[in-house]
């Protein structure tokens, strides 16, 4: 049998060079890059141009840019759009834990078998059932006016914490579905494999079924956790100073939008981040139908 000899090895990694085909098809490649990069920059700009174009040249321009896009106006209320942004995030940052805690309770609650737990399952799909069929705002109304004329005792009566309650409950019921779909997506096979190891229903489910479950779920509720923070602005109809309400507010000394255009760039500067990671992540993980493309 031939043996190799040490002095015949092959070289270090280091010593390796493509081959000229390799170097003419990433040189293609990279020419081909550049092209499709500038033809996208061009046709953007071209696009912007047009619209840009389109609006400036309109009519009402001048108007328009006096009341919506006043730059002293815009630097006049910006600390307090900003001091309102703060509380939508803590209400955000608040209600998005709560929200997991129920939502995953009520899809753990509808995925239990038997007949003894079909109350729980008729009680968890009852929820979803209602929450989900009434519009978000609806439910800001009923439990923001209605929560603290029932003078519940131990139970706050600022409308704050009312408005919150309402968007984990509407939340919840939507979450809860993303979960229970997670869940049941996970293969019988996996179950009886915990059980057949000695692990009980609750073991099964915490330490086999849930964290196959969680990863396969983060996608849907990274865009939840953006719908809900742009929808966290809803409670300004409480009268809660948020940063739409403060955005009504400065409107009000003088009926200039501006202060309303500034909400929404603050806004925009939360929430396109996160869709952007959303997508990402999503792309990552193989989840091409989770979010969109740029």
């Amino acid at each position: 049998m031939a043996h190799r000899v040490v002095g015949e090895t092959a070289g270090p990694a280091e010593d390796w060079q493509p081959s000229e085909v390799q170097r003419e098809r990433d040189e293609w490649r990279r020419r081909r890059t550049l092209r499709s990069a500038a033809i996208a920059a061009v046709s953007t700009l071209l696009l912007l141009g047009a619209v840009g174009t389109a609006v400036v040249s309109s009519p009402g321009w001048e108007r328009v840019r006096e009341t919506y896009f006043d730059w002293d106006k815009a630097v006049s209320s910006f600390p307090a759009v900003l001091e309102g942004l703060w509380l939508n995030i803590r209400v955000m940052v608040v209600c998005w834990v709560l929200i997991l805690l129920l939502s995953l309770t009520i899809a753990v609650v509808r995925t239990i078998r038997g007949p003894v737990a079909f109350p729980l399952r008729l009680l968890g799909t009852a929820y979803v059932d209602v929450f989900r069929g009434l519009p978000l705002l609806l439910v800001i109304f009923l439990l923001g006016f209605g929560g603290p004329a029932l003078s519940l005792g131990g139970l706050p009566t600022s409308a704050l914490f009312w408005g919150g309650a309402a968007l984990v409950l509407s939340y919840s019921a939507y979450v809860a579905e993303v979960f229970r779909a997670g869940i049941e997506s996970v293969h019988p096979s996996q179950r009886l494999a915990g059980r057949s190891l000695g692990l009980s229903y609750g073991q099964t489910l915490r330490h086999v079924v849930l964290p196959q479950a969680w990863r396969r779920v983060i996608p849907p509720l990274m865009n939840d956790l953006v719908s809900l923070q742009k929808d966290s602005g809803l409670i300004a109809v409480l009268g809660v100073t948020d940063a739409i309400r403060a955005a009504q507010i400065e409107t009000a000394i003088d009926f200039n939008y501006t202060p309303y255009v500034v909400a929404g760039v603050l806004f925009c500067c939360l929430t396109i981040p996160m869709a952007r990671l959303t997508d990402r992540y999503a792309r990552r993980k193989g989840y091409h139908g989770a979010g969109g493309h740029l």
